[in-house]
This record gives C-alpha cells, structure tokens and sequence, in this order.
C-alpha cells in the first residue's frame, strides 16, 4: 500500500498510482512522488486503478497536484478510478475539473 511514481523525462510524463486507502496518511508521500517533476509540459497521469478509498484529504492534494503542474505548463489525466473512488470524483465533481480515463 502506498504511493509510487514512474518517470519518463525524454516524454515529460508521470505515472503516479496511489494503492489502498488514499487519505491524509499518504500526505507526505504523495507530495514526495511530484516535488521533483520540474520539466515544463510535464504530463501526470494519475493511477487510481489500485485506490480502494479516498477522503476529502485526497481530493485536496490532487489539487494541490494540479497547481504544481499547472505552474509547469503540464496537465494531469485521473486514470482507472475504481467504482467507489469514481463515484467520490464525481460527487465531488471532478470530472469537470480534470479528465477520468476509464
């Protein structure tokens, strides 16, 4: 359970997949996983597919996610949310503020 990140610098992209419950505890963690992405245009796909739970702590650090990469020029896409994490992204209305692959 946790937080990894996969880097690809030569394409300006990063997997972030975040396994088990996703709440405040991983704080830290997920801010350790995209602190270092400083490549302008940098593309962040966020992998939900393992997310079991998130809380409304979750939903603050993707946005905070978001700032970080808006500052590079970059986007973030929420990949393979679970039913239970898709339906949270969309009470939460998500879904209009950052693209959900399926």
């Amino acid at each position: 359970m946790g937080i990894s990140c996969k880097r690809n610098d030569e394409k300006k992209t990063a997997t972030i997949q975040v396994e088990g419950q996703f709440d405040f505890s991983l704080h830290q963690a997920f801010r350790d996983a995209y602190r270092d992405l400083t490549l302008p245009g940098t593309h962040v796909r966020l992998d939900l597919s393992k997310t079991s739970y998130m809380d409304s702590s979750a939903l603050g650090m993707i946005l905070l996610l978001k700032e970080h990469t808006d500052k590079l020029g970059g986007k973030i896409t929420l990949v393979s949310p679970s039913e239970a994490v898709n339906k949270i992204l969309t009470i939460a209305n998500f879904h209009k503020l950052l693209p959900v692959e399926n």
